[in-house]
């Protein structure tokens, strides 16, 4: 069984990887987009956009870890 990788390694991506990251970033961007055209400027709205900053390091971290 390999052994883990540590959390707070670097991980290169491999090709593949940053295939899938630019395909989620993609869908991000088009999320993002929809957000700043739909909801007023506000607190909520930042949040989002915030929230989908996380999204996208949590999945890129996914992505290469797995």
């Amino acid at each position: 069984m390999p052994e883990p990788k540590h959390p707070f390694e670097y991980q290169r991506p491999t090709p593949e990887h940053v295939e899938q990251i630019e395909t989620v970033r993609a869908a991000l961007k088009q999320a993002h987009d929809t957000i700043l055209e739909t909801i007023p400027h506000s607190r909520e709205r930042s949040l989002a956009i915030t929230q989908l900053e996380e999204a996208s390091m949590w999945a890129n971290k996914g992505i290469v870890f797995n």
